[in-house]
């Protein structure tokens, strides 16, 4: 189909899945994962730990944000013609030049190549939004306006801040973030855009497989590096075996439980998705982490065992406390099933204090957590058959 004209789907539309063109969107944005987990290697490795968080966190916020706002867009109105698949190609293609721009925003606090890239991303997505508009009446297309008119303000900030004084950048970064986070909130105020329940907890998990597989990519080099280096052998196998359990048990985790359940209005939908940011940046961080740590054990980072620990330990941690907080913790009944992920991650930080072999440890009370959470769960399910 050529052209049709642009209405809103139905939230009630049964099997409404992931569609092929969002599986390309997202697959693109692996790019700009890697190269921000790759950045944030180079800072840990070479201890300059403030400096590396605090880039890593700025640039994935691009990602984040760019995709989540697709994402969003795409499930109420996505209606797969031509000029809906060329925008989204658009979009594809600032993706690629943001994830160019990385390196420089990171090491040299130079935003032009990535702030381009995220400038075409919006510009495409604002066309989106007054196409939308247009096949809208009364609240839904004023709500479509504000979309669009939020993006442009927001991007009329972002070239802004490239000719702001150096030292004020960081700080005018962060409210524009406040800036773009504030878009939804008011658009929605008087319309909340008919975005699907099952496709949103659909499309957030396929995203949370994508920065797992960053994990899992880490995994495997610290598998070559056993191999390559056989004198630190006994070191980097437990490495490698770790972070194995420690993204088989992520994963675990964050797909017990059927999330679209609560995903009922934008009360639950906007906190629950943006929380999301903490939840894809710690588990694309844990990847990071476990490359530190097996340039640790090979010598070939500048810091401590500790520290290389907690490269791995800090985003474990914090990944199962946003798991628990943003979705899982509506499900568990009874203190001890609700104490199980909040313990796991206080527990996974003390792994840090356990020497040379603590992402091994970590990994073991990560899937330590899965065996407990399934054991509980299922003498709950157990006793209310009982009953």
């Amino acid at each position: 189909m050529a052209y049709v004209q642009m209405t809103a789907r139905s939230r009630d539309e049964a099997h409404r899945a992931a569609t092929p063109l969002e599986l390309f969107f997202d697959l693109c944005f692996v790019v700009a994962v890697a190269q921000a987990g790759r950045q944030l290697v180079h800072a840990l490795a070479e201890d300059h730990v403030a400096a590396g968080i605090t880039g890593y966190l700025f640039v994935f916020f691009g990602v984040w944000w760019a995709w989540m706002n697709f994402t969003w867009f795409a499930s109420a109105y996505d209606v797969d013609d031509v000029p809906y698949r060329i925008a989204t190609l658009v979009q594809i293609a600032g993706v690629l030049v943001y994830s160019a721009g990385i390196p420089r925003a990171f090491k040299a606090n130079d935003w032009t190549v990535a702030v381009l890239g995220y400038v075409v991303m919006r510009v495409a997505l604002t066309a989106q939004w007054l196409r939308a508009a247009s096949g809208e009446t009364g609240s839904a297309r004023h709500s479509a306006h504000l979309y669009a008119a939020g993006l442009v303000v927001c991007q009329i900030g972002w070239i802004a801040l490239l000719w702001a004084p150096e030292g004020t950048k960081r700080w005018l970064f962060l409210v524009l973030v406040v800036v773009e986070l504030l878009v939804p909130v008011l658009a929605e105020r008087g319309h909340q855009t008919p975005w699907h329940p099952h496709h949103i907890a659909e499309r957030y998990g396929l995203f949370t497989i994508i920065v797992l597989g960053e994990t899992i990519a880490a995994a495997t080099v610290a598998v070559q590096s056993a191999l390559d280096e056989h004198e630190a052998l006994d070191l980097l196998l437990p490495i490698a075996a770790g972070g194995l359990l420690l993204v088989f048990s992520a994963w675990w985790i964050y797909f017990a439980v059927p999330v679209h359940d609560r995903l009922t209005s934008n009360r639950e939908a906007i906190p629950w998705g943006y929380g999301h940011y903490l939840i894809f940046a710690s588990a694309a961080a844990i990847g990071a982490g476990i490359e530190v740590a097996v340039e640790q054990a090979t010598g070939k980072a500048h810091i401590s065992t500790v520290a290389a620990n907690l490269s791995v330990c800090v985003p474990a941690a914090v990944y199962m406390a946003f798991v628990w907080l943003l979705h899982s913790r509506h499900f568990k009944q009874g203190a001890a099933q609700q104490l199980t992920l909040p313990v796991s991650a206080v527990l996974i930080l003390l792994c840090a204090w356990t020497g040379e072999y603590a992402v091994l440890w970590t990994g073991l009370v990560a899937a330590a957590t899965v065996a407990v959470g399934v054991t509980l769960a299922h003498r709950t399910r157990s006793g209310r058959q009982v009953s």
